[in-house]
């Protein structure tokens, strides 16, 4: 992928790892805001923080799952059709590797199905609410 524009943020000097980054205007235009409208893209851009970076060893170390508790909550993936920015055979592989109870795929979304898809997004909620809550 593309990064052109990210930034990189040392919190801990230029010599330790990026502790987070932040999407160039590129990568938001092309991988993530696609479908949206200009407007949509403009908010998104004015609206964006800096994103944590974790190491694989740190989340390893903390994140402990066990089918009694993370096993016990109903777990649907929503696929989004045209996601340039998590594609979709990588969605595919975390459905594969982590099986929710139910995959639902929202046709002609990019990233910000909630902008480019509200009413087919709501829809989906509804519609899982109504049948695991």
């Amino acid at each position: 992928m593309d990064y052109t524009g990210t930034t990189n943020i040392y919190h801990n000097g230029p010599d330790s790892p990026a502790t987070a980054l932040l999407f160039g205007p590129k990568i938001m235009a092309t991988k993530m805001y696609q479908l949206c409208s200009p407007e949509d893209l403009e908010l998104g851009m004015s609206l964006l923080r800096p994103i944590p970076c974790f190491s694989n060893a740190a989340v390893e170390e903390k994140a402990v799952f066990t089918k009694e508790r993370y096993g016990s909550v109903a777990r649907v993936y929503i696929v989004f059709g045209q996601d340039n920015f998590i594609k979709e055979d990588l969605q595919r592989w975390l459905i594969e590797n982590n099986p929710p109870d139910e995959v639902k795929l929202i046709s002609g979304s990019d990233h910000m199905v909630m902008l480019c898809k509200p009413q087919e997004l709501c829809s989906s909620l509804q519609e899982m609410a109504g049948k695991y809550f």
